[in-house]
């Protein structure tokens, strides 16, 4: 993942004269890595650790929050619908205030959102109210993994972006692992409302750190490019329209959409409740496979990230490799007689869904590639609502199929309900992967 220095806006000619009053370019030194690049990326990853726990809580509480509510599958895939929604039609307002008011500022807000929507919801007792309290939270979500991304931007060299942005998307999974792990075991053994307000006041905590300690760019001035004065800047619509009509936006943007959306709705809502109700597992068993599908998750960003940082070349095979093998993995699983693959497979397949979200962090690679860093908060907003939009539609219609495929009233639904209501994976990967192939060829000539 490379960033491209900022582009001037007409390059002197050689002839012209420069007048006494205009300043001699300097160009903008390479920024510095180092221990101080390492502990400022670290204080901003605590806040998208944070912001993945509190994101991925319901993966682990979907069968609780059942019961709490009353609800059915449509009902409860509404609650991550709904955070995924708010999620996605913010990246593009998040990245432009990241743009024009700094990462800091972004990340302390998400964190009262964050915290906030999280507390309403300990406390719900309603379908309605703890609805909006997933939005409240969804929207504090979409504040953390641009500005830890432009962070990173500011403090490392072009060339360790790859790893350090694999690097984030690891750390993240650290807390998908602490949902699956402690939250789990929490919910049973605490209930609920002290298990999400113990999430909640987490936010305390984190806020004071970023606060406190928090640099978002080196000190030296000329260590990035100096902020233009407002009104230098160009309007909302047009930064947009410049991010969107370069090719490889719009190419990282369904790189994004295809490859991230199986692994993230399984996780998020539907798989403790396919482990358990469609392959008959404990709560306990589903989870270890829950647990090792944050740990692929870990093993396959780092691997990525040491294979970008050597070569930009390997961004296409990985996303077709990944794209390939997850729809292999899911034909065999739910092609297999009686519905119930064996144990192996089914630990097959999670392994494959752990390369999801590091293949999609290759889809913010390309638009970092080709946008000029003045832009590349709302470049990098444009491509992360693609797998968010995807697990959208999954969730939607995997819950919408279970309930159809169902006797009205049912408590529980049928492995071979949840088979069907599984394929619905395909139209989205299908979609996604025909425009990859797409755009791959324009990003191409334009190169």
């Amino acid at each position: 993942m490379t960033v491209e220095p900022a582009r001037s806006a007409a390059p002197l000619s050689v002839s012209t004269p420069r007048t006494a009053a205009e300043p001699p370019a300097v160009p903008a030194p390479s920024p510095p890595g180092g221990r101080a690049a390492w502990l400022a990326w670290s204080i901003g990853v605590s806040v998208y650790i944070l912001a993945v726990i509190h994101r991925t809580s319901l993966g682990v509480a979907g069968l609780d929050a059942a019961d709490r509510f009353g609800i059915g599958a449509s009902a409860l895939s509404t609650f991550s619908i709904l955070q995924v929604l708010v999620y996605a039609a913010m990246q593009i307002p998040v990245g432009l205030l990241v743009d024009r008011f700094g990462p800091r500022r972004v990340l302390l807000f998400g964190i009262v959102l964050l915290s906030a929507g999280q507390l309403a919801f300990a406390f719900s007792s309603s379908f309605a109210p703890a609805l909006a309290s997933r939005a409240v939270l969804g929207c504090g979500d979409a504040m953390t993994f641009i500005s830890v991304l432009r962070i990173a931007a500011r403090w490392f060299p072009a060339a360790r972006n790859p790893f350090v942005a694999q690097l984030t998307g690891l750390a993240g999974m650290g807390g998908n692992l602490v949902t699956t792990v402690v939250l789990a075991q929490a919910l049973h053994h605490e209930g609920w409302t002290p298990t999400f307000t113990a999430i909640a006041l987490l936010g305390v905590a984190v806020f004071a750190l970023v606060a406190l300690f928090l640099k978002e760019a080196p000190a030296a001035p000329a260590a990035r490019p100096p902020e233009q004065p407002s009104a230098a800047r160009p309007k909302v619509g047009r930064q947009v329209r410049a991010c969107w009509r370069e090719p490889g936006t719009r190419l990282g943007l369904w790189v994004h959409f295809t490859t991230q959306f199986p692994g993230n709705a399984f996780g998020l809502l539907w798989g403790l409740p396919y482990l358990v109700e469609a392959q008959g597992m404990s709560r306990a068993e589903a989870g270890g496979l829950l647990t090792l599908l944050v740990l692929s998750n870990m093993a396959f960003g780092f691997l990525f990230g040491r294979v970008l940082s050597v070569s930009a070349r390997a961004r296409m095979p990985i996303v077709l490799t990944v794209i390939t093998a997850t729809g292999l993995g899911w034909a065999l699983v739910l092609a297999w007689p009686g519905g119930h693959p064996p144990s192996w497979l089914l630990a097959g397949i999670i392994v494959v869904m752990g390369s999801n979200g590091p293949a999609s962090l290759v889809g913010l690679d390309y638009a970092r590639a080709r946008n000029p860093v003045e832009r590349l908060g709302t470049a990098s907003g444009i491509v992360n609502m693609g797998g968010f939009i995807g697990t959208m539609i999954t969730l939607f219609g995997i819950g919408v199929l279970l309930d159809g495929l169902s006797p009205a009233g049912a408590g529980e639904y049928s492995a071979d309900a949840f088979r069907w209501a599984f394929c619905w994976q395909y139209a989205p990967l299908v979609v996604g992967t025909v425009m990859i192939l797409r755009l791959r060829r324009k990003v191409a000539a334009a190169a």
